[in-house]
C-alpha cells in the first residue's frame, strides 16, 4: 500500500494544484519511484489511498498496467483519515496476508526485499538514522530485533513497514493514528525492526524536494 492521501500543507504552494506524491523529481513523480521499486521486488498488486486532488493520482497511475502491476484505490474524505484510519479502510483491498506500507512522500533506494515476519510479530518497521529535522527519533531497536517506545537512543521510522491485518483488530472506520497501535503492539513485544543505512529522504518541505532534485539531477 502506498499512502498518498496527505494534504501536504508544508509543501504549499506546490501542493495547491498537485498532490504531493505527484511532485516530480528528475522527471518522475515521487510515487512512481515507489511503484517501480515494488515491482522490481516482485510485488504485483498495489493499493493507493488518496484524498486531496486524488483524481490526479488515479489518472496518472491508472490500473497500473504501464508498470505490469494491478492498482486498486481507497478513496478518503477531505482531510483524510490519518495513517491508521487510511490503512484500516483499505484492508478489504489488501487481503489477509502481510502487506507492505510505504509513505508516498519519501524517496529511498530501499530494496523491499521481504523480511521474514516472525510468527508473533504484528509489524516490521524499517528504521533509519535520525534526520536533522527529527533528531530525537521515534523508537528503540534492541539487539533482539524488536522495537520499543522506551527511553534511550532512538532511530526514525522511515515510513516503510510490513504489517499484518491483525494489527488493526478491533478498530473502526474513521480517522486515527497508526502510532497508537504500534506502541500498543510494541508494549507486547510484537513489533520487529531493521536498520537501513541506504539512501532515504523525507520530502516534507520544498527545500528537501530541491535537495533531492539536486542529488538526482534532471
Amino acid at each position: 500500500m502506498i499512502l498518498a492521501a496527505g494534504r501536504g500543507e508544508r509543501m504549499r504552494p506546490l501542493t495547491d494544484h498537485t498532490p504531493k506524491p505527484l511532485l516530480r523529481v528528475a522527471g518522475k513523480p515521487l510515487i512512481q519511484y515507489h511503484v517501480e521499486a515494488l515491482v522490481r521486488a516482485g510485488v504485483r498488486r498495489l493499493v493507493v489511498n488518496h484524498a486531496h486532488l486524488g483524481e490526479q493520482i488515479v489518472d496518472y497511475l491508472g490500473d497500473g498496467g504501464a508498470w505490469g502491476v494491478s492498482i486498486g484505490y481507497s478513496a478518503e474524505p477531505v482531510g483524510a483519515l490519518e495513517t491508521g484510519g487510511g490503512i484500516f479502510r483499505a484492508l478489504p483491498l489488501l487481503g489477509a496476508a502481510p502487506f507492505w506500507v510505504v509513505n508516498g512522500d519519501i524517496w529511498t533506494d530501499y530494496p523491499f526485499t521481504p523480511p521474514r515476519l516472525a510468527a508473533d510479530a504484528l509489524a516490521h518497521l524499517v528504521m533509519v538514522d535520525n534526520p536533522p529535522h527529527h533528531p530525537r527519533g521515534d523508537f528503540m531497536l534492541a539487539d533482539n530485533g524488536r522495537l520499543s517506545a522506551g527511553t534511550g537512543v532512538r532511530l526514525t521510522y522511515s515510513g516503510i513497514g510490513l504489517y499484518r491485518p491483525e494489527l488493526f483488530a478491533g478498530c473502526a472506520d474513521g480517522a486515527f493514528p497508526l502510532a497508537l497501535l504500534l506502541r500498543q503492539a510494541m508494549a507486547a513485544g510484537r513489533v520487529s525492526g531493521e536498520y537501513f543505512a541506504g539512501r532515504w529522504l523525507d520530502i516534507g518541505t520544498p527545500e528537501r524536494l530541491s535537495e533531492l532534485q539536486a542529488d538526482l539531477g534532471g
